[in-house]
């Protein structure tokens, strides 16, 4: 799925949203296995700066490149952003929500249920989204990130509604990405237990 040489590099990026400086100066990199944690208050621009990567928001000031990857796809074609809605459609089910995206994403042979598996689904499978609690539909949301792989994942508070057995199957599934050589930038206020992530509080360095 991807090479040693993946390489995401963020370089002097500025937001800038309604007139108002969200953040800018920001600069890091983030190789093949590694996680990248944003942190900070609420406003500091975490999602801005995770939907800029994803080509969902103007940049104003700053470049942002994908190197050692696909050189005939951009960096959305190579990445997975999971936002704060999870977006389902209520009368789909489990099975054909992920069977949707598969088709959608140009998903890999097994990959509807290698996505079950990730995410303790298969039991839901049968079950419309309507039906689905905050945390089934979060791990549904999340799953599609199995069924067609890419080695960029942004994600956005990515363990909000789950439970204990969830978060910890999601860290399993972050886990294993990066040990696939893939890369995550990963906002959020909780500790996600990744031990190769590093922190970036915006409008600070990048811990070492």
């Amino acid at each position: 799925m991807t090479t040693s040489d993946l390489r995401l590099h963020v370089s002097d990026l500025a937001c800038i949203r309604g007139g108002r400086v969200v953040f800018e100066g920001i600069s890091f990199e983030a190789g093949a296995g590694e996680a990248l944690v944003l942190t900070g208050p609420n406003g500091a621009g975490k999602s801005s700066l995770l939907r800029q990567i994803a080509g969902l928001l103007d940049i104003e000031q700053g470049t942002i490149a994908l190197t050692g990857g696909d050189p005939e796809r951009g960096i959305a074609e190579q990445a997975h952003y999971a936002g704060h809605l999870d977006g389902l459609k209520p009368p789909m089910t489990v099975l054909e929500t992920l069977r949707f995206w598969a088709a959608f994403l140009g998903g890999a042979a097994g990959g509807v249920e290698t996505a079950l598996e990730a995410m303790a689904l298969a039991p839901l499978a049968d079950l419309p989204a309507a039906y689905l609690s905050a945390g089934q539909k979060r791990r549904l949301s999340l799953a599609r990130l199995a069924v067609s792989p890419r080695p960029l994942w942004l994600l956005d508070e990515p363990s909000v509604a789950l439970d204990a057995a969830s978060v910890a199957r999601l860290r399993a599934f972050m886990a294993g990405h990066l040990a696939g050589g893939g890369i995550i930038v990963a906002a959020t206020h909780l500790d996600l237990g990744l031990p190769v992530a590093r922190e970036l509080r915006l409008g600070r360095e990048v811990a070492a």
